[in-house]
């Protein structure tokens, strides 16, 4: 008995201490596990802080997330306008699974409850939440559920969305801690990231602009450095499309002077009012314009569907200090995020900038036309004062010769010099009248030459080039008006066609007066006649009626550079 009670008492230490040893070792393995857990967050700190682009360190948050709280699943969400969600980076499903799942959460039920409320959200089954609204078809099963917000400064960026702790379990009050320390670092690499890229904005839409400056200084013509300003706003803002609409002088209306990207020739060569539009909104309230939606935007009545397809928009002015030149108006297809501040503010001064570089071009231009003009002044009075005197001197001596020529023959020949001496100095004459018309202006809107010269300068914006021009014969004196106001509509209208249906890149128009006829020829080397449609047809009929009223025919072809000819002829009556 004695021994037995001794041995039970040997026993009975040694199970105490086996418990012991245990217990100390699973309290071992927590510490240890605690240590490793806070060297993996510092490590995801690090990480996160570590990045600087953007949608880089947004991605880098999720993933890391993710792996601290041992989740399957994990999201960030971004809060836009009207607390919607503009961006949704998931984690966990594959590119398959979410494009048979479909459109991405955009902030209702669950999702929707942390929005309005930006605090730690911990669910052992998100399910029986009051505000969970299910998945659609296709979604994983989802069960415990952790959420909390990330902030910026005393902002709220948007929010980590973690389920499906692994093994089952539901997140715990520890999970909750590391996500939210990891949440404040979070918003640190966020602001920072965002203060990098609003700094590498600034200086992109810098060096665009003096890029276009310095081309345009450098002798470019506007129409090019217009596009090259247009494609630089694409490229900075990731727009879908760029219109530029320029002022028309004295008139509610914006003429559409270059658009690129998808769509763009829905907005070419259009004219369009100020009210009813974005563009006009911008010119009304005189700087940025921003909208979520440009085609149900309340601002937007005339012809919204120029806009299908597209979404988010901004349009800016393009002024400077003598007026407003035109606006800037940039979309994004929907469905994609809104502008961002950080990527509009530059954008007034990109804008006024490219309006001063347009507003240089234009007194160099005036230079150069006063330049222009003096040497025709001085062609003017050369030709009047020394060829026609000289010609008409010749042709005197040459009649006063006639009666010394016996030989009938002979004397028929010098009669035809003699006329040819006169219709020369009537060219010269024409050639005289136009010079100084466009020197003086006496002739302005009268003179065909003057006319032809305004009609085809005028077209140079829709079209985004400078059609040749050649005019040859007695076009001022051998053309009526009536006849006259009638090929200045052809050619306009032929000019609006290659600008609204060719895409060409180079156009060429002949105005010549010859045996008793007017000739208007104008060429392109576009897509050819073939893709007009409805309205190109009903222009090309008017065209055609105006040379029937006038005796006249209309012939349609092929120019030699492989797009559309256009030749216009009528009599000129007492030639």
């Amino acid at each position: 008995m004695g021994g037995e009670e001794r041995g039970g008492s040997r026993q009975l230490p040694r199970l105490r201490l086996d418990e012991l040893l245990e217990e100390l070792q699973v309290r071992i393995d927590a510490v240890r596990g605690t240590r490793d857990r806070l060297h993996g967050l510092l490590e995801a700190v690090l990480s996160v802080g570590r990045e600087l682009d953007l949608p880089q360190v947004l991605r880098r948050i999720v993933e890391t997330a993710v792996v601290l709280v041992d989740a399957e699943y994990g999201a960030l969400g971004v809060i836009g306008a009207r607390n919607k969600l503009d961006e949704f980076l998931p984690v966990g499903i594959d590119d398959q699974l979410r494009a048979r799942i479909g459109d991405l959460p955009s902030g209702h039920g669950l999702l929707g409850e942390l929005i309005r409320h930006p605090e730690p959200l911990r669910l052992r089954e998100l399910s029986e939440h009051s505000a969970s609204s299910g998945f659609p078809a296709h979604h994983p099963p989802m069960h415990s559920f952790l959420g909390v917000p990330i902030r910026v400064r005393d902002e709220v960026f948007g929010n980590l969305y973690l389920t499906e702790k692994r093994g089952g379990n539901a997140f715990d009050a520890e999970d909750e801690a590391v996500l939210s320390t990891l949440a404040v670092a979070a918003g640190v690499a966020i602001e920072n990231a965002r203060l990098y890229e609003e700094a590498r904005l600034r200086e992109r839409w810098l060096a665009a602009g003096a890029e276009f400056t310095n081309a345009l200084m450098s002798g470019t013509s506007e129409a090019q450095v217009l596009e090259l300003m247009v494609e630089r706003a694409l490229e900075i803002t990731s727009a879908d499309i760029g219109v530029v609409d320029l002022v028309v002088a004295e008139q509610e209306e914006l003429q559409g002077a270059l658009a690129l990207g998808e769509g763009a020739q829905v907005h070419q060569g259009q004219r369009i009012p100020r009210q009813g539009t974005l563009a006009g909104a911008a010119l009304r309230e005189g700087g940025l314009v921003v909208t979520g939606d440009v085609t149900g935007d309340p601002r937007v009545t005339f012809a919204p569907e120029r806009w299908k397809g597209m979404g988010p928009a901004v349009a800016v002015p393009m002024g400077t200090a003598d007026g407003l030149r035109g606006t800037l108006v940039l979309a994004r297809r929907t469905g994609r995020p809104a502008f961002s501040e950080a990527e509009t503010a530059p954008l007034p001064g990109f804008a006024g900038q490219a309006a001063l570089a347009m507003e240089l071009a234009d007194r160099r231009r005036d230079a150069e036309q006063m330049s222009l003009l003096e040497d025709r002044d001085r062609i003017a009075r050369d030709l009047h004062d020394l060829a026609i005197q000289r010609l008409f001197a010749t042709g005197m001596t040459l009649q006063s010769a006639q009666r010394f020529v016996q030989h009938p023959e002979a004397s028929e020949r010098l009669m035809r010099a003699v006329d040819d001496l006169d219709t020369t100095i009537k060219i010269i004459r024409s050639t005289i009248f136009g010079l100084r018309a466009h020197d003086t202006g006496t002739a302005s809107g009268t003179g065909l030459r003057v006319r032809t010269a305004r009609t085809v300068e005028e077209a140079v914006p829709a079209l985004g080039f400078t059609p040749a021009l050649r005019m040859e014969g007695l076009i001022d004196t051998d053309v009526p008006s009536a006849a006259a106001d009638d090929a200045v509509a052809v050619l306009s209208e032929s000019l609006a066609n290659i600008a609204r249906h060719a895409r060409a890149s180079a156009a060429e128009v002949s105005i010549v007066v010859r045996k008793g006829q007017l000739t208007l020829t104008v060429t392109d080397n576009g897509v050819g006649m073939g893709d007009g449609g409805g309205r190109r047809r009903s222009g090309l009929r008017n065209i055609a009626e105006r040379a029937e009223r006038l005796g006249g025919a209309l012939t349609l072809g092929r120019s030699p550079d492989g797009g559309a000819l256009l030749e216009w002829r009528v009599p000129l009556p007492g030639r």
